[in-house]
């Protein structure tokens, strides 16, 4: 009998680059609402941090519940033109009027222009990213395949980020006289962001899945989703697996100057490396991931950063060389945190439709995204009042005790190991490989290929027919789900 996952037709990487394309502006958005925007408002705005900390914070909070109302909405929606590329399509301008308000915010802003602003682009960038996230699961199918298609998109996101990351260093080299960084980055932005979600909406298709009938109310349903192991998983294993990187993060520049000896530039130099290190990582670590088990994959990408992240320590201080390779297999390994959590959802999501005959992709997205925010705020919330506690005075910079500085190495070192290591134990025993997913996958498509044939069955005695339809084709056995 031959491999079920090889039934599925491959996807050309035409297709996988037009999705990819709208990966670009919303990587460098991202990266540039991290590191720019916020110290932007503050030093050449005058909005006090006081100010600046109580929007953000509000808009978390507030923003927290959108995306499961959202996913609830999209995952009902039927269009034309798609079930999420819609969307997609009107996710966009909200998101750029939420850039366009921020990044050219004008001088005597105050927390109220902030907050409106800040939910408007939080909105735009819900809708746009959960419905890109939700259709990324119907364009590629096969399970080898999808991990290898998050793997290309996760390393195009990377060129966006690197394409923020260079703008001021462009702008530098083009205007010698003063000019707005945070400004040129809002105005590429803008202009990227029509173009790449306008390739993906016009050249890659999407499949809008068929829903059975059932009897069941949807609160049952999604009461079944969420208590589901392989859920509870991967929003825990989500939550680590962003609260370690994000650790790292916000310590970075305290530990590499106060603790390695490195100046600002540097540091940033080895920060590009950690980057650009996911432009190769992310399509191989999706290789391996598809040739032997996305969840065996995991837990040695977790292993492989923690031991990475241990060395940082023994190279030498202020040498930029040494340290750049650990830094590129830091990266290297942590570019398969999202990509994999990705896939996966998307095989739950697969295995969801199956059991509940309804599409819940864009709430299961929703779950990860909720427990992504809650860890980015969780990994300030932690990692600040801790190095606080160990005495060391960010202000002091290279003049903290030796005492402190030790305390600052083993919060910077262990924190992000710990969540790190905890995120891949979540994978341990995970039973949705390749040869399940593929039985899943069959079973899917032949019940849908029923249902379009007009097929009026519901719930259980659906799912008999569509076996035994497979069955008498001698395309699965008694024991394939």
């Amino acid at each position: 009998m031959s491999n079920p996952a090889d039934a599925a037709p491959r996807t050309s990487l035409l297709t996988i680059f037009a999705f990819g394309a709208g990966s670009l502006p919303l990587a460098a958005l991202n990266i540039a609402m991290a590191i720019s925007v916020q110290p932007y408002f503050a030093q050449t705005l005058g909005v006090s941090l006081i100010t600046i900390a109580s929007a953000f914070f509000t808009v978390r909070m507030l923003d927290l519940g959108v995306d499961v109302g959202l996913a609830i909405l999209m995952d009902r929606t039927k269009t034309p033109i798609g079930r999420y590329r819609g969307w997609t399509v009107l996710g966009a301008p909200i998101l750029m009027l939420g850039v366009y308000e921020l990044f050219m915010a004008p001088k005597g802003i105050d927390g109220g222009y902030l907050v409106l602003w800040l939910l408007v682009y939080a909105l735009g960038s819900s809708i746009v990213g959960l419905s890109r996230s939700s259709w990324s699961a119907t364009v590629v199918t096969r399970y080898d395949q999808r991990a290898r298609f998050y793997g290309y998109l996760t390393a195009i996101g990377v060129i966006g980020t690197l394409v923020a990351l260079a703008t001021p260093i462009v702008s530098g080299l083009i205007w010698r006289g003063p000019h707005n960084n945070v400004q040129i980055m809002g105005w590429t932005i803008l202009a990227f962001t029509p173009i790449g979600i306008g390739i993906t909406a016009l050249f890659v298709p999407e499949k809008v899945s068929v829903d059975a009938h059932v009897h069941r109310p949807p609160l049952a349903d999604y009461w079944d989703l969420v208590k589901r192991p392989e859920v509870l998983r991967l929003f825990f294993s989500s939550f680590a697996l962003t609260l370690g990187p994000g650790w790292m993060a916000n310590l970075y520049l305290f530990f590499f100057i106060a603790a390695r000896g490195f100046n600002e530039p540097t540091a940033y130099g080895l920060l590009i490396g950690y980057v650009v290190a996911g432009v190769l990582g992310a399509p191989l670590i999706g290789w391996i991931g598809g040739r032997f088990g996305k969840h065996r994959t995991m837990i040695a990408a977790t292993v492989l950063y923690s031991l990475g992240l241990c060395t940082v320590t023994i190279v030498p201080k202020a040498d930029f060389w040494a340290g750049l390779p650990v830094m590129i297999w830091c990266g290297f390994m942590a570019t398969g945190f999202d990509l994999m959590t990705s896939a996966m959802m998307a095989d739950v999501g697969d295995q969801v439709r199956l059991e509940q005959g309804k599409e819940r992709m864009a709430l299961l997205f929703a779950l990860t995204g909720l427990s992504g925010k809650l860890a980015a705020a969780g990994a300030v919330i932690i990692s600040y009042p801790l190095l606080e506690a160990v005495g060391y005075v960010p202000k002091l910079a290279g003049h903290n005790t030796p005492a402190a500085i030790n305390g600052l190495v083993m919060v910077f070192i262990i924190g992000p190991i710990f969540w790190v290591i905890l995120g891949g134990i979540c994978f341990l025993g995970w039973r949705l490989d390749a040869k399940k997913h593929a039985g899943i996958r069959l079973e899917l498509e032949a019940r849908d290929e029923l249902l379009v044939r007009g097929a009026t069955v519901d719930g259980g005695a659906f799912e008999l027919e569509a076996r035994e339809a497979l069955l008498a084709q001698g395309v699965i056995g008694d024991g394939i789900s």
